[in-house]
């Protein structure tokens, strides 16, 4: 039995016009003598009505109730598509993370994928050729209800695909990973080729073509992964372990930016480096990812810096509150004005000289750079929000990525 796993979203599958087309796309993948498990997403925007929904009954909705509101989103999608299927005479059928028992972590809002009961899977292609999966949810060993985080039906679909050690294909409303984002710079140049962990750097610093974690259970358990266009025939982009020795490789495959972002900075903090490492264990315990660490010492004070996602900002002030309160007098600064700028690109390891070029053209056009980090295939830098997209054509015209 030839299977493959396909991942539609939410604007792909935004109208009920839109899904009777995505069902005719998959009767062809059917007819060309594939069994296909199809993932999917909440319609449109629904996931944000939905949150809106929740703001509307309640500042703050606990977590496991805003999750067993959010994945009714994707439920409509499965059943829809499976009708349209069905109507096509294409045997189909539509199951959520509870009946596929797609079992996760407990962290409501951010769970992770624990299991999936491929067995299920398999026996309902004895009798269907299409197989429906809402994508973005899993539930527990409790059973209750979880979602993934944003971007999850991407993680759903590759972890599927795992499970069944068969290939991914991820269509959205861009066709392919591009060097940067189309709608910024529409000359932007389209990959045919890029590798995981560029792919999951891009994803991770706020590129949204494919979710960060998909892209690292591909990259682990070796899924093929190729993403393309919802409704068009254009050529998209395989993601590869390494670049095909004919490719010649970019020094840098891509620039990106994130504007979910809010500055910290604690000014002056005592309590010296017990009152740091103590933040930190806190500040983890609590499931926050801390970015672009900072801290400098002058004059006998300590200044901490760090961004995070703007998400989670109420809890980092609680956490701060609640930890340096023990070691003595402190002021915590926020800013939301700021945004975050990536250039990625596994040939940066080989070239130097990088970092030089990317600091200097964004200085060259007054563009403030707020804090920094580095890996080997990366270099990000904080901006004021209103200087991000001029930083990313800035960045992308120095290395040639349009």
């Amino acid at each position: 039995m030839s299977l493959i796993v396909q991942k539609y979203g939410g604007s792909s599958v935004a109208t009920p016009e839109k899904i009777k087309k995505i069902a005719e796309k998959i009767k062809k993948t059917v007819e060309s003598g594939e069994k296909v498990c199809v993932v999917v997403s909440a319609m449109g925007k629904t996931t944000d009505e939905l949150i809106a929904l929740a703001k509307k009954v309640s500042d703050s909705p606990k977590p496991r109730e805003l999750d067993m509101l959010l994945s009714t989103g994707e439920q409509v999608t499965a059943a829809l598509l499976s009708i349209a299927l069905n109507e096509l005479g294409v045997p189909s059928v539509s199951f959520n993370a509870f009946q596929l028992e797609m079992t996760t972590t407990s962290d409501f809002n951010n769970a992770r994928i624990i299991d999936i009961n491929a067995e299920r899977l398999l026996d309902e292609f004895q009798t269907n050729d299409v197989i429906v999966v809402t994508g973005f949810q899993g539930i527990t060993s409790l059973k209750d209800i979880t979602t993934l985080g944003r971007g999850g039906s991407d993680t759903s679909a590759v972890a599927i695909a795992a499970k069944l050690n068969t290939k991914c294909e991820i269509y959205s409303d861009v066709a392919g990973v591009f060097a940067c984002d189309p709608k910024v710079i529409p000359s932007a140049k389209k990959h045919e080729y890029i590798t995981y962990e560029e792919l999951m750097e891009l994803a991770s610093m706020g590129a949204k073509v494919v979710h960060s974690r998909a892209v690292e259970i591909a990259k682990k358990f070796k899924v093929e992964l190729y993403c393309a266009s919802t409704f068009s025939d254009e050529g998209g982009t395989f993601v590869v372990d390494s670049l095909p020795e004919w490719l010649e490789q970019p020094v840098v495959m891509g620039v990106t930016m994130d504007k979910n972002q809010r500055k910290f900075t604690i000014s002056p903090m005592s309590g010296g480096q017990r009152a740091q490492v103590h933040l930190f264990e806190m500040l983890a315990s609590n499931n926050i990812n801390l970015d672009m660490i900072s801290i400098v010492k002058d004059n006998g004070d300590t200044y901490l810096t760090f961004t995070v996602v703007e998400g989670a900002s109420e809890r980092v002030r609680e956490v701060v509150e609640e930890v340096l309160s023990q070691y003595g007098e402190h002021r915590l600064i926020e800013d939301d004005e700021v945004a975050k700028v990536t250039a990625v690109g596994v040939g940066m390891e080989s070239s130097p000289g990088v970092a030089a070029r990317f600091f200097a053209a964004l200085d060259k056009e007054g563009i403030s750079l707020l804090g920094t980090s580095t890996s080997e295939i990366k270099i990000s830098t904080l901006v004021p929000k209103y200087d991000a997209e001029k930083a990313v054509r800035v960045v992308a015209r120095e290395f040639s990525l349009a």
